[in-house]
């Protein structure tokens, strides 16, 4: 596997001018706990929502259903405090890293992805040995 070079980080002014925005002027943003790496949810930002989000220190999305931002945690309390961000290598989606306060999802369980699990089937990776042998 081929290591990408390390670069320097963007300011937040060169990720909001890089940043590839949606026909709706919006941009996915997939959460995660920084320190575990566990996927917590998944939210929408515009233009503004991202800069908040980067120099805030604070996670705030665009709701598409209230057509308003939302600051994650200030009516519940389950707040996710800004660790690190990153756009993906199309700068069409944003990698942020959190420190979550309780639960991320509004259902109230730890994550948005902890309550509707799908059966596959699992790849193998050539060379690797059968299940069960």
């Amino acid at each position: 596997m081929t290591r990408a070079p390390e670069t320097t980080p963007s300011t937040s002014e060169q990720a909001l001018e890089r940043a590839v925005f949606n026909e709706q002027g919006l941009l996915p943003a997939v959460i995660q706990q920084w320190d575990t790496g566990e996927m917590l949810m998944l939210g929408w930002m515009d233009r503004e929502a991202l800069r908040r989000t980067l120099t805030e220190g604070r996670v705030t999305f665009w709701s598409r259903s209230r057509q308003e931002y939302w600051r994650k945690g200030d009516t519940s309390g389950h707040a996710q405090y800004v660790r690190s961000a990153a756009l993906d290598c199309d700068a069409d989606t944003l990698l942020v890293r959190v420190e979550q306060i309780g639960a991320a999802c509004h259902t109230g369980t730890r994550t948005c992805f902890d309550g509707d699990p799908i059966e596959v089937v699992q790849g193998r990776v050539p060379g690797e040995p059968e299940p069960g042998a």
